[in-house]
């Protein structure tokens, strides 16, 4: 059985999405969680196959549960779901370790294929985020000052 976790402070959104995994992926147990440090608490004490994190939540940070979930369980599969665009978030969810990012405009078809490919050991890369990510490649002197700060700094300047 395939045990899933479904980390997002809003109800509504957290709900939709249950029920487009549990249509999609049979057979499967899925818990939820309606912030980071609840999220967090969970991964520590269950096993799961994947998680799919909303990257803004009151307290932790998506980000930041990211983190600790790649710190203590680093083979564990985790896809970013946001409302920012991808330009925003995306690379730095990549490099923290997500297996991929989803802005909530997704449809639930794609959802469901980045949670196929995640369970795989595959990254889930949109079509505008490789052509982000192929961006990334030139160098970064032509980079507005911003998109080459750490996370930390990124963070703090926000």
């Amino acid at each position: 059985m395939l045990r899933l976790l479904v980390a997002d402070d809003h109800e509504v959104v957290r709900k939709g999405l249950v029920k487009v995994l549990a249509e999609a992926l049979q057979p499967i147990k899925i818990d939820e969680a309606k912030n980071g440090q609840e999220a967090l608490g969970k991964v520590l004490k269950s096993v799961y196959d994947l998680v799919v994190l909303d990257i803004k939540m009151p307290g932790k940070s998506g980000l930041d549960v990211l983190k600790e979930i790649k710190q203590q369980h680093p083979k564990l599969p985790v896809l970013i779901l946001s409302m920012h665009p991808e330009e925003q978030f995306a690379i730095r969810a990549i490099r923290a370790g997500a297996s991929g990012y989803l802005t909530k405009e997704c449809a639930g078809d794609e959802l469901v294929l980045a949670v196929r490919k995640a369970l795989k050991g595959e990254k889930y890369v949109s079509g505008s985020l490789a052509e982000l990510m192929a961006g990334e490649l030139d160098s970064d002197s032509e980079k507005p000052l911003h998109e080459v700060l750490s996370d930390r700094e990124y963070q703090v300047m926000l």
